[in-house]
């Protein structure tokens, strides 16, 4: 197998937590970007809403803080939650100098500003109802043009190397197997140091949000190199994606309910304000579970969404990609409520950092999605995530750049061995496993758990661990082999978390414990691997 030259800097990852990074190092760093399809391939360009900050004379960082803290529902990191929000407008600044295309107010000299769920006042900046796309493609462009800057498409992350599996002493991170999925070879990267922003797990559910890639790579890789993670009970669900069955779960942005949309039973009749006081702003954990339970109470498979109250003119200026793609389904939403569902949309836990970045695993940082930095504790509030990429991929290549000298690496590392394995006749096995994974995720560990149901999804997790175990051993990896792999541990490590939390708190609501457990101070769930990687170098965490 092919081993490449070592480089300074692999970032794991294309979004804008990936792109950010890499374009805030020195130019004088050898710094590869992995990809493991289209650089646009990623979450972020699949972002409606936009990027929350304070820039409105009106509204305050601390009023931020505190929407952000009371989303979190008291598991969110002070330090790590004004970190980020005194960033926000720097990172906006950052952006517009780029050259991202934001919507501006009438006349053009300010940044339009819209608001979502948990948000008390207008922050949420925007390019129109695609934001994501607009800032993928802007970061896109300046790293095509970076030329200290290598970009790697199509090649997917198998594992990472570490000093410890390669017998080489003090441990620490020295690169990744990546797999070449046009050649189907596997190649070993050996970098001095590595980022993951691999994004979240939400495809480890049936209905989902999020594209294709979003199988927890980067969360399973690091799990398995000795990193410690956190909080991945909070899986959230958006609640408005539209049902159809060939729309495979198009979101339709919280913006739409930031600008006046309602939330109906199928009859018509609105039913957020019998739920919580801020209807259908209320955080999205709020807004799920009440469509999930209308629908069940009902025996419905749907709720509707409706915006057709406002101008048709209103509506297209603000919302054009949405009213487009509505009408691609046949529904108008200037002059009709559209049926909607929630869906697996975010991953709130992750990869334990500090507030650089940093892992368990010297030389190793985690940012982005993929990351449990503090901030968003039992509830992501809307909009935070992209913040959250801008601020720490800032934070952690500036640690990365100070640093006075980057770690040697050996001289020889072992190829990837295929010397044992052969080529697989039963694909239908991996698709097989597939199927069944996102459904009882979604069955058992969904938006309303119980303890059975939980049990029932750890006895499947452990029946698929021993089968795909023997599959990975005995045939050569394929990118469908990988993500299942990585899918099924993502999936344990939500299972015992959501098992260890005997209470309900933002994003995890159990039957068998519907209340907030009041007698003990709020705690985050952290899951230690067998092969802890850093015994005497944990990163430091607080809460």
């Amino acid at each position: 197998m092919q081993q490449n030259n070592p480089i300074d800097v692999l970032v794991i990852g294309s979004g804008a937590a990936g792109l950010s990074l890499a374009l805030q190092l020195p130019s004088s760093l050898s710094i590869q970007v992995v990809s493991k399809a289209a650089l646009s391939s990623g979450s972020t360009a699949w972002a409606q809403g936009g990027v929350s900050a304070v820039l409105d004379e009106t509204d305050s960082l601390q009023s931020h803080i505190d929407d952000t803290l009371d989303a979190g529902a008291g598991l969110c990191d002070p330090a790590v939650v004004r970190q980020v929000v005194e960033g926000g407008p720097a990172a906006i600044d950052w952006l517009v100098e780029l050259g991202v295309p934001f919507t501006r107010d009438e006349g053009g000299e300010k940044l339009h500003l819209t608001r979502e769920g948990g948000h008390s006042h207008r922050r949420v900046i925007h390019a129109s109802d695609a934001t994501g796309h607009a800032i993928q493609t802007t970061l896109e462009e300046k790293v095509h043009a970076a030329r200290h800057i290598s970009l790697r498409e199509g090649f997917l992350a198998v594992d990472l190397l570490t000093a410890r599996k390669l017998g080489l002493g003090e441990n620490r991170v020295l690169g990744a197997y990546l797999l070449d999925t046009a050649s189907q070879q596997v190649i070993t990267q050996p970098a001095r140091l590595v980022v993951l922003a691999t994004g979240g797990a939400s495809k480890a559910y049936l209905y989902t949000s999020n594209p294709d890639g979003a199988t927890g790579d980067g969360i399973a890789m690091a799990w398995r190199a000795g990193c410690r993670v956190a909080n991945l009970e909070f899986m959230q669900f958006h609640p408005t994606c539209l049902y159809h069955p060939k729309a495979k779960s198009f979101l339709l942005s919280e913006a739409l309910r930031g600008e006046g949309a309602v939330l109906k039973l199928p009859d018509g009749t609105r039913f957020m304000p019998d739920f919580d006081s801020r209807a259908e702003l209320a955080p999205r954990d709020i807004v799920a579970r009440a469509i999930d339970h209308e629908m069940k109470r009902l025996g419905e498979d749907h709720v509707l969404l409706d915006i057709s109250h406002q101008p048709a003119d209103f509506i297209r200026e603000h919302f054009p990609t949405i009213h487009q793609r509505c009408l691609e389904f046949g529904y108008d939403i200037t002059r009709e409520a559209v049926p909607v569902v929630p869906a697996a949309h975010y991953t709130c836990g992750g990869v334990m950092t500090d507030r650089q970045g940093r892992t368990d695993l010297p030389g190793l940082y985690c940012i982005g999605e993929a990351a449990h930095t503090g901030l968003h504790g039992a509830n992501r509030m809307a909009s935070n995530s992209l913040l959250e990429c801008l601020v720490y991929a800032r934070a952690a290549a500036a640690d990365i750049s100070a640093r006075e000298k980057l770690p040697e690496l050996p001289n020889d590392m072992p190829a990837w061995d295929e010397s044992r394995v052969t080529d697989s006749d039963e694909e239908v096995v991996v698709s097989h496993n597939w199927d069944e994974l996102r459904r009882f995720m979604w069955d058992y560990v969904g938006i309303v758990r119980t303890g059975k149901r939980l049990e029932r999804a750890l006895h499947r997790v452990d029946l698929l661990k021993r089968e795909i175990a023997e599959y990975y051993s005995n045939f050569r990896v394929t990118g469908d082999l990988i993500e299942l792999r990585n899918l099924l541990t993502v999936a344990e490590l939500i299972v015992r978390s959501a098992q260890s939390r005997k209470e309900s708190r933002g994003l995890h609501y159990t039957l068998n414990h519907p209340d907030i457990d009041e007698a003990h101070p709020p705690r985050n769930t952290i899951l230690v691997p067998p092969n802890f990687a850093a015994a005497g170098n944990a990163v430091n965490w607080t809460l």
